[in-house]
């Protein structure tokens, strides 16, 4: 939100954020704008001068929880076990992602995503600060060559989607996320 605002637009934006802050929680990333513009007294226009798509909406509904798991790979990063820190960190946005309704969503790859004017910022944050983790993880033979932060926020949002409406989202996506890192083939 430009601080150049007027007091009343910026009051305005304060209290849609925060209406959709609970909207989501409540409804997911499907929740309704007319439905937030409405709690947070104003009219639609201005839930869509704030947030002009969906995506945008739910980003900043997200920036706290993906500045708090941007700082969690920072913390992880230079540590020993790099296979270790890469997966505490990965399990953390799975986590994020099954308890946080919409965050799946806010990650999940936009077509319009390839003009850099509508990028993905919370993918794009999540990316920069997980690099350091998974190339540690690459340098010290831990995660295969060619693997990348995108394809691993990618694998998350796929289990997190998938498993939103299980009885208990949070322990079958940990299972899906074991096996993802774990594989299908039998160990030896």
């Amino acid at each position: 939100m430009p601080e150049r605002q007027r007091a009343d637009a910026r009051r305005n934006y304060a209290r849609v954020l925060a209406v959709a802050e609970e909207e989501v929680a409540t409804h997911g990333a499907g929740a309704s704008l007319e439905q937030i513009a409405r709690i947070a007294k104003v009219g639609s226009g201005t839930v869509r001068r704030h947030f002009p798509t969906r995506q945008a909406l739910l980003e900043a509904v997200s920036r706290k929880r993906i500045e708090a798991l941007c700082v969690r790979a920072r913390d992880l990063a230079g540590t020993s076990d790099s296979r270790g820190a890469l997966l505490d960190w990965l399990t953390d946005v799975v986590a994020y992602c099954v308890h946080a309704r919409g965050l799946a969503v806010a990650l999940a790859y936009d077509a319009a995503g390839s003009d850099p004017a509508h990028a993905n910022a919370c993918s794009a944050a999540l990316e920069e600060a997980g690099n350091p983790l998974l190339r540690s993880a690459i340098e010290d033979g831990a995660v295969a060559q060619g693997v990348t932060t995108a394809d691993l926020i990618a694998v998350i949002v796929g289990i997190a989607l998938a498993t939103e409406h299980h009885p208990d989202p949070a322990a079958r996506a940990e299972q899906l996320f074991r096996l993802s890192v774990a594989g299908v083939s039998p160990q030896r």
